[in-house]
């Protein structure tokens, strides 16, 4: 008989299937089954470890497909327009006015105007996004390296992660905010997207930029990014664990 390897998203998706959860704005809160989060942050711990003492310094890429693969229907998870009379002026002027700003522990701050942002060099990638519910869809993505916006503020001693604020206020639970590693953040492939399918990024697929971090679940590809935070901890920011769903019981380290 060959043994299946159970892989994270296999045990993930099988606790959510049980039943127990609680269904909260399209992700199951997988901290409300039993002995769930201490499961999961021990495969956390081991599968980031593994990852880390394996890969070394090699990056692989995750898998790009062709335009011929991109899926008819790409779900838009959670919040799919964001609330409140800023956003709403942000996106009436077709984002004019938007500026990210890079902060934190850098040496030259930086607040760039979607159109700089358009103006720097990108990186095009036809990607699987995988959702922890257990469905997955391919789109094409167009954005800017994170780790040109790294280079560009200069990223300071003793920096190690990379904390995302958002526009949007998750049905009233506050504002959704995810954190990566420097590790993954200058992965080629991790970039602050601004086009989905060769068009303007859609309203309700995190317009006008968001995240994607193509070896890790849906849940961390934060959208509707305001700022980008360069921290030496994320301990500070909600309840500690570094990202909206992580407060609420997720493993903060996602990786596929």
């Amino acid at each position: 008989m060959t043994r299946k390897l159970l892989t994270r998203r296999t045990a993930l998706t099988g606790l959510v299937g049980g039943g127990t959860g609680l269904l909260l704005s399209g992700c199951e809160r997988v901290a409300q089954i039993p002995g769930a989060l201490s499961m999961l942050e021990s495969a956390e711990v081991l599968s980031q470890h593994t990852q880390r003492a394996v890969l070394g310094q090699i990056r692989p890429l995750a898998r790009e497909y062709q335009r011929s693969d991109i899926s008819k229907n790409f779900k838009a998870n959670g919040t799919t327009r964001p609330e409140g009379p800023e956003y709403a002026q942000l996106a009436m002027d077709g984002f004019s006015s938007y500026r990210l700003k890079v902060d934190g522990m850098v040496a030259r701050p930086l607040e760039l105007s979607l159109e700089q942002i358009r103006g720097l060099p990108s990186r095009t990638q036809i990607t699987r996004h995988d959702c922890v519910e257990g469905w997955s869809a391919i789109g094409e993505w167009t954005g800017v390296p994170v780790s040109t916006f790294l280079q560009m503020a200069g990223v300071g001693n003793g920096s190690r992660y990379l904390i995302f604020h958002c526009a949007d206020n998750l049905l009233g639970q506050g504002f959704y905010y995810e954190s990566i590693d420097l590790v993954d953040a200058y992965h080629p492939q991790t970039i602050m997207a601004y086009a989905m399918n060769g068009e303007a990024l859609p309203i309700p697929h995190g317009a006008p930029l968001r995240l994607r971090v193509e070896r890790q679940l849906g849940y961390k590809m934060a959208k509707y990014v305001m700022r980008i935070e360069v921290a030496d901890s994320f301990a500070k920011m909600g309840r500690g664990r570094g990202g909206f769903w992580e407060d609420l019981g997720y493993e903060w380290y996602a990786g596929i």
